[in-house]
């Protein structure tokens, strides 16, 4: 019987939806999109400058369309990942501004070099299901960043993708580059590549880029993924129900933007919230607190049969040290308990700023003995023990019975050398490591034997031919090195 975990009564959860419902009929959520007001005021929402306020029903409308579920592909066509039930995925944490320099352990502004190193450790652990635009690349223009990491990513990878666009211009760019590995766009609706966060602005606005970014996904079929991000305590009620309340309005709010955009297009409810830390004016991901957010909105997803995920997995620390492993785990684990589809936020230090490639080992091996227990206590043999006591002579010789050795890799979670299970003989004799200088060896040897997914030449041209196009209309003559 598969674990799970859930923080709210049916009764809660209901009583969460109804004040979210009551919120956006009287309080009204602020639509700085023209054409997203005129949408909306269409199907019944009424609007005051910019203040849209909508009734219950046309919401419940718009929830009736919105697929309970759909399915990734990778870049080469196969099913990969599913949004929806209790499945649950991982992906590295997105949109660092640094990374953690593994030979100096400085936080240095990261580059595409460093992109291109975190596409290829990803690309090694079959911990994570899919790849994430995970740093900026700091030396190409921002106005074709959120494009240029996009194609890094195609480049180096097979795995499907969680993304995003920071410009209209830039979103129908990149719909374009993941088409080119489907014939067209038609074919990118019918087995989308990548899922594409979606953030309103806390509290309770679609600004007019998020707002139509909203509609041009709805439109072109690719899946968007709302990430809500209460502040509990600044930017949302201090309480952690009252921020579930306003996530589940900017949710319902953009779930109704999208579906009247297009009925039946694929949405995830998902989200990035935290507390507010009032001694320190940060927003700690790693925060116990900020997992049970999680828990609970996500629970509130559920109850309304939606797609769900979640930033967790991440650390405050500054350094992939015990307090990284510390929240990077239980909040990985609450994740994982409550069902949520896809967990983002692995590899990821200093309030989801820098992003680690040694970590995203490190929490490799964290997500395989999350899974590992997610996956629960199964019945292997029938009966449970009788079989492993024929021709017992009470000596302890299991080790040399053919069926233990064939269920080993089925009932235990194998790690790598990242987690130290030898003797202390043997550590000493190694140098003594600790887990930071192993995962930098585990990390080292990946990006060695790493090698490029194969791409048709044609597939090559055509995506090497728009970016560099695109990158040239930038003020940019030529592309960093491709590996």
């Amino acid at each position: 019987m598969p674990p799970k975990i859930e923080f709210l009564s049916s009764e809660l959860v209901q009583k969460i939806l109804d004040e979210a419902f009551q919120i956006l009929k009287d309080i009204g959520v602020k639509v700085q999109s023209p054409l997203a007001r005129q949408l909306l005021a269409q199907a019944g929402a009424k609007i005051d400058n910019d203040i849209v306020t909508i009734p219950e029903s046309v919401i419940q409308t718009a929830l009736t369309t919105v697929p309970h579920e759909f399915t990734l592909y990778s870049r080469s066509g196969e099913a990969q990942i599913h949004y929806g039930g209790d499945a649950v995925h991982f992906d590295p944490g997105s949109c660092g501004v640094h990374v953690l320099d593994a030979d100096t352990l400085e936080h240095r502004p990261s580059t595409s070099a460093d992109l291109i190193r975190l596409i290829q450790v990803t690309e090694m652990l079959p911990q994570y299901a899919a790849q994430s635009t995970a740093v900026v690349c700091n030396e190409i223009p921002k106005s074709i960043g959120d494009l240029y990491r996009l194609f890094l990513v195609l480049w180096y990878s097979n795995k499907p993708i969680v993304t995003g666009a920071f410009s209209t211009r830039t979103t129908q760019i990149m719909f374009d580059m993941l088409a080119i590995f489907r014939d067209g766009r038609a074919g990118l609706r019918e087995k989308p590549l990548a899922v594409f966060d979606v953030c309103p602005s806390p509290p309770l606005i679609w600004s007019d880029f998020a707002a139509q970014n909203l509609i041009d996904l709805a439109q072109a079929g690719v899946p968007a993924q709302i990430v809500s991000m209460p502040l509990a305590g600044a930017a949302a009620p201090v309480t952690i129900l009252g921020s579930v309340v306003q996530h589940a309005a900017e949710c319902l709010s953009g779930i109704t933007i999208h579906q009247i955009a297009y009925p039946g297009a694929p949405i995830v409810w998902g989200g990035a919230p935290a507390i507010f830390d009032m001694r320190q004016g940060t927003t700690p991901m790693g925060a116990i607190e900020t997992a049970l957010l999680d828990a609970a909105y996500a629970q509130v997803g559920k109850s309304l049969g939606l797609p769900t995920h979640g930033y967790l997995g991440a650390s405050d620390a500054k350094l992939v040290d015990a307090q990284a492993g510390l929240e990077s785990s239980i909040s990985a684990l609450v994740g994982a308990l409550a069902g949520i589809n896809m967990i983002s936020g692995a590899g990821m230090l200093d309030f989801l700023a820098c992003q680690s490639a040694e970590k995203l080992v490190v929490d490799a091996e964290i997500i395989g003995m999350v899974q590992r227990l997610v996956q629960g206590i199964e019945v292997h043999t029938d009966p449970l023990a009788m079989l492993f006591f024929t021709d017992f002579h009470f000596k302890g010789d299991f080790l040399k019975q053919r069926i233990t050795r064939d269920l080993f890799p089925k009932e235990q979670c194998l790690p790598s050398a990242v987690i130290d299970r030898g003797s202390i003989r043997l550590w000493e004799e190694q140098g003594k490591p600790d887990a930071f200088q192993r995962a930098k060896i585990r990390a080292q040897e990946l990006i060695k034997n790493y090698q490029k997914p194969a791409m048709a030449i044609e597939e090559e041209n055509t995506l090497l031919s728009l970016v560099t196009k695109v990158a040239r209309e930038a003020g940019l003559e030529k592309l960093p090195p491709l590996f």
